[in-house]
């Protein structure tokens, strides 16, 4: 996510604990948090999909390959 949204989601935080928000200004700060939990999601699942956990028997299991392709979001 570009940093210019990020700042704009703090922005319309700020007014919102201010002096309110538009019905405009609401759908538009609802829209990027969207976005922003959907960015935050894909980093988190590309993360986990790439660690490596070693098993007592020595054996090294990738859990993106045992796990990652049963569910997408």
């Amino acid at each position: 996510m570009e940093q210019a949204k990020i700042d704009r989601i703090n922005e319309l935080a700020r007014k919102q604990k201010t002096v309110g928000l538009t019905t405009a200004e609401k759908e538009e700060q609802q829209k990027l948090r969207r976005e922003f939990i959907a960015t935050i999601r894909m980093n988190l699942r590309t993360q986990l999909d790439n660690i490596d956990l070693q098993q007592e028997d020595g054996s090294i299991i990738n859990l993106g390959e045992k796990y990652g392709n049963k569910t997408k979001h």
